[in-house]
């Protein structure tokens, strides 16, 4: 067997309640300026409010910024990195979605002095040290961004950038299941449609691919494609919101360390450049990817179509039983009610060229994906999915 490196988050609180752990885990950290980084839907939904009741009554001092927006420009990261010098802040809490907790990952790193420009710690392994420390608690079953060492941010007017550095790793993921309660049930299917491809494209990355990573994202898997239905039908379900919660992190820890691939890279200028949610984005271009990407992934398609005990056909071919799994999944998509071509969210059939020539520009992504992908292959991709 090659040789494989794992890394995660060192210390993970999982469950209903576990929120009360918050002022013993900073008090660990011998802080008592906390930071919460979000954004106003956060504020406005009321989650933030049991996290500052339980800040409140540990007599911390807290500072709040909740300017954060989805796929959040450099502009507003580095607002809160002012924010956060300007109070004096010991320890940063991210609180909410993706990009939340990417803004905080990023603003503990930056809010020190002697830290790098922002500018200067894109792609991997560039950030130099570790910042302050960091608790991540996500709001919603999707990114798995609580458990990875990634941040996305968007670097221009339609261009995303990762930074990707050990010192980004949380140092405390504090999942508790009743944050995610209140999510809408199309937040709910567009977030855990992207946490279903994280553990699929971490299944089969041409890069980092090892035993315990397959174990995280196959696991993962099977909670996802479980619960989805009753996550988005029957939201105060504590058992399904658990389950999704528990499939998301493992699922992050998976790609974390096997990363995504070319469903990622399509989706990432829809975001970019049409500012269509990352959750929606994976969801609408994850059939065609996987579709183009059977020729070279079918066995290990095959092994997760086996490991979700998908029934059989009368062809039990490696393409057959893979092909079992993409209509599977298709399925789930449609039962939940994802929106599954650009035509439907407003995308004209003419901008797919331009989509193409912006996915080819993530070659981060697209060199773990199993199966090369050409610009005119890219194109043909985007035409199937309008």
């Amino acid at each position: 067997m090659k040789k494989y490196t794992f890394q995660t988050v060192p210390i993970l609180h999982f469950g209903e309640g576990c929120l009360d752990q918050l002022p013993a885990q900073i008090a660990a950290f011998r802080a008592s300026r906390p930071m919460i980084v979000t954004d106003k839907g956060i504020v406005s939904a009321g989650l933030i409010v049991p996290v500052e009741q339980t800040l409140s009554a540990a007599g911390l001092d807290v500072t709040i910024f909740d300017a954060v927006v989805a796929d959040p420009p450099e502009a507003i990261v580095l607002e809160a990195i002012a924010a956060a010098k300007a109070a004096d802040v010991d320890i940063v809490i991210g609180l909410g979605g993706g990009s939340s907790l990417d803004t905080a990952k990023v603003v503990a790193a930056l809010a020190v002095d002697g830290a790098q420009p922002l500018a200067e710690i894109y792609g991997i392994g560039a950030l130099e040290r570790k910042g302050l420390p960091t608790i991540l608690i996500p709001t919603t079953s999707g990114t798995g961004s609580e458990v990875t060492a990634i941040s996305i941010l968007t670097t221009g007017e339609t261009t995303k950038a990762g930074i990707i550095s050990p010192y980004l790793v949380a140092d405390v993921a504090l999942l508790d299941p009743a944050l995610t309660v209140g999510l809408p049930a199309d937040v709910t299917a567009a977030t855990a449609i992207d946490a279903m491809v994280h553990a699929v494209e971490s299944y089969t990355s041409r890069n980092g691919k090892n035993p315990v990573s397959d174990m995280l994202a196959i696991e993962g898997l099977k909670l996802l494609t479980a619960n989805i239905e009753t996550a988005c039908f029957d939201g105060q379900n504590m058992q399904a919101r658990e389950a999704m919660l528990r499939g998301s992190m493992l699922a992050g820890q998976a790609f974390a360390n096997s990363p995504v691939g070319a469903i990622h890279a399509l989706a990432y200028p829809l975001g970019g450049i049409y500012h269509i949610p990352h959750g929606l984005s994976n969801a609408l271009v994850m059939p065609y990817v996987m579709q183009f990407n059977l020729e070279a992934a079918a066995p290990l398609y095959a092994e997760l179509a086996d490991a979700l005990d998908i029934p059989r056909g009368s062809d039990n071919s490696k393409e057959a039983r893979a092909q079992q799994l993409i209509d599977f999944l298709e399925a789930l998509a449609v039962k939940v009610n994802a929106p599954r071509k650009l035509r439907d969210i407003g995308i004209a059939q003419d901008a797919t060229t331009e989509l193409a020539e912006a996915a080819m520009l993530q070659t981060r992504l697209l060199d773990n994906n199993p199966r090369e992908v050409s610009l005119a292959d890219a194109q043909r991709i985007y035409d199937a999915a309008w």
